[in-house]
């Protein structure tokens, strides 16, 4: 397992966890064992599931257990997924949000499932490469997204979840076709007038929604009014569309290769003071929030700003927070790992002595 870097540091590397190996032996024989908890490996399982998909279970619980039981477990969880201890937690709804994480994932100790993960394909268009980064999330601590490219749109999917935002969901979207003009550095420390600026850039693009839903409906209605097919009708304003948005992903790399100084408004929050004080472009966005348990999700407008290659920003607006996040530059492969067909070799060839 690949865990995040303890709160705040988001340029810190990844950190290794062993949780199961394979023995292939002589004569088609094969062990796997469990490397959960502190007492060494000890006997498990493991199942293919589906394509792209396989699940481990302990068959041995109790090595994962400590003689000072759920208190002595709790601690060191802590130390081990936060590095601080329970006395370094002053804030109460953190506390409960971290008690939470861990009875979340306590539950599932002894049998967990694994599915592979396909990164997003790269273009010379992107804003920057896609792929994997490290975000902070308030007192959720750093969660690991993918960023990806969608025409005008990119998109930033969690790939670890937490109470409030599960893993898999789309926890940020940035608008390419609407870029935002930041006021001068002083007028940026006053966070009501980057919330005008926002709120502008909102109701232009509510309007540019209604305006193509209406044009879509009057195409319908002159479709079916026609007694003869049009002869091109997916023509005219579909491929004015397409020349729209290939012209302003030009204009944004454009845009994209200078720098202006930033700040974080007075008032918003930020797990990671040193973030950095230039930036090359900011766009409207959205971010989803959510209660717990994933309750009325909302999407909410913010402020994406892009750093540099390596980073980018997201600015909740309604939280009043601001979440940094750092490329994962981690290959995932140490020098012993097999390829990915070994490995699914390897999984089949345990089944089929399973079965």
């Amino acid at each position: 397992m690949y865990l995040p870097p303890h709160d705040p540091h988001v340029d810190d590397p990844m950190r290794f966890k062993p949780l199961f190996r394979i023995h292939l032996m002589e004569r088609k024989c094969a062990t796997v064992e469990c490397m959960y908890g502190h007492k060494g490996p000890h006997n498990g399982h493991i199942q293919i599931v589906k394509k792209d998909e396989f699940s481990t279970k302990c068959n041995q619980t109790d090595h994962h257990r400590m003689s000072g039981g759920r208190q002595e477990e709790f601690r060191t969880w802590l130390r081990e997924e936060w590095g601080r201890t329970l006395e370094d937690i002053f804030h109460e709804h953190m506390q409960e949000l971290i008690l939470m994480k861990f009875i979340y994932t306590s539950q599932y100790d002894n049998c967990l499932t694994y599915r592979r993960i396909y990164l997003p394909p790269s273009s010379p268009d992107d804003l920057i490469r896609p792929g994997l980064f490290k975000g902070t999330y308030g007192s959720h601590g750093l969660e690991i997204v993918m960023l990806s490219f969608h025409g005008r749109k990119a998109k930033g999917t969690k790939i670890t979840g937490d109470p409030n935002i599960p893993a898999g969901q789309q926890t940020v979207e940035i608008d390419l076709a609407h870029p935002l003009q930041l006021p001068d550095i002083e007028n940026l420390h006053d966070f009501s007038e980057l919330f005008r600026i926002v709120l502008e850039v909102q109701e232009q693009v509510r309007r540019e929604e209604q305006e193509q839903e209406q044009r879509q409906e009057e195409e319908e209605r002159s479709q079916q009014a026609a007694s003869q097919p049009a002869a091109n009708p997916l023509g005219g304003e579909g491929a004015e569309g397409e020349e729209t948005a290939a012209g302003a992903e030009g204009t944004t790399q454009n845009k994209a290769s200078g720098s202006q100084p930033f700040v974080l408004p007075m008032g918003v929050i930020s797990r990671n003071e040193d973030y950095p004080r230039t930036c090359r472009i900011c766009f409207y966005g959205t971010g989803l929030i959510a209660g717990h348990g994933f309750t009325s999700p909302e999407r909410t407008p913010g402020v994406f700003v892009l750093f540099d290659d390596d980073h980018f920003g997201f600015i909740w607006l309604e939280l009043k927070s601001f979440s940094l996040y750092s490329r994962i530059k981690v290959s995932f492969q140490n020098a012993e790992a097999p390829s990915r067909e070994a490995f699914d070799e390897m999984l089949k060839n345990i089944q089929s002595l399973a079965t």
